[in-house]
């Protein structure tokens, strides 16, 4: 439920620092009124909450929205932020993390704006929400990880007030995996189609999404959803806005994007499991899209740019 910024109160301690953008911290509270943060310059890193129990009200710059049990709300760097128990309840129970996060999550989160840098994410089913606080759980169990034997077990109860920093490169990778699996869950997963789009064109949408390596052309496509290709063409086009292979395309980059960041699959091969049949037909494409060409994309991130 977005709210005005205006109607949030000033009651949080002036200068709250927060963590730099390499490093990150997972954590989890439970607090009750007065608690608030504030932070005049805004953060240097990313922050992703997830409401447990209670509520919390979050502002950044002039955009505002209430946490409520179940709700994933995602804080850009750069913003003036404030946030603390929400108006009237008696406690705000979350899950939190600052970290840099992934490049390929900003498509999933881009939905979800509500201004100023701020993603409020809509409740996901109960089913995904029991998954989805197992993996903030795994998160803060990883996050110690020291390399060496197997990962500590996540299976204990959290504490209030219990937090981690994953020092290591091994733990921080596999407590982002962990925010990955989040954000899918949520974001990706929960993503809510237009009510008007007509069915046949979202199952296009999952059959691309699903498997954006396969063969698809939009005759294949159009014969899953039992339409002509030029009916399902200008379907699809008329109610998403681009075309099917352009749909295709996209869904193609950001499955790159993420083997890149995930693998150690040379640019090669990585094109050919992502569908693209040329490698410098990969190259140009993935450059027009990210700004650089896919080997320098994972140079960067290796380098924490």
């Amino acid at each position: 439920m977005p709210v005005r910024a205006d109607d949030l109160s000033g009651t949080a301690a002036p200068g709250d620092p927060s963590p730099p953008p390499g490093q990150l911290i997972i954590g989890r509270f439970d607090q009750r009124p007065p608690y608030a943060v504030n932070r005049p310059d805004g953060a240097d890193s990313w922050l992703f909450t997830w409401t447990t129990g209670g509520g919390g009200v979050v502002r950044q710059g002039a955009a505002g929205t209430l946490a409520h049990p179940g709700d994933l709300v995602v804080l850009g760097p750069g913003v003036p932020q404030h946030y603390a128990v929400g108006p009237g309840a008696a406690h705000w129970a979350f899950w939190w993390v600052h970290c840099q996060p992934r490049a390929s999550w900003a498509a999933w989160l881009r939905p979800y704006e509500i201004g100023d840098r701020v993603y409020a994410v809509a409740p996901v089913s109960d089913g995904s929400r029991e998954r989805v606080d197992t993996a903030f759980r795994r998160m803060l169990a990883d996050a110690r990880w020291t390399g060496e034997g197997a990962p500590p077990p996540s299976d204990g109860a959290p504490v209030d007030g219990e937090v981690a920093v994953a020092h290591g490169t091994a733990a921080r990778e596999l407590a982002l995996c962990s925010l990955e699996e989040v954000v899918l869950l949520t974001a990706a997963r929960a993503e809510p189609h237009r009510s008007d789009t007509d069915p046949r064109v979202r199952r296009a949408q999952d059959l691309i999404t699903a498997d954006p390596g396969a063969p698809h052309t939009v005759r294949s496509l159009a014969e899953r959803v039992a339409l002509s290709p030029s009916r399902f063409a200008h379907l699809f086009t008329e109610q998403v806005g681009h075309s099917p292979m352009r749909a295709l395309l996209h869904a193609r980059l950001l499955h790159a994007a993420r083997l890149l960041e995930a693998t150690e699959l040379p640019v090669e091969r990585v094109a050919t499991a992502s569908g693209f049949g040329s490698p410098f037909h990969f190259s140009r494409v993935f450059r027009q899209r990210y700004g650089v060409p896919p080997g320098a994309y994972r140079q960067t991130l290796r380098d924490g740019g």
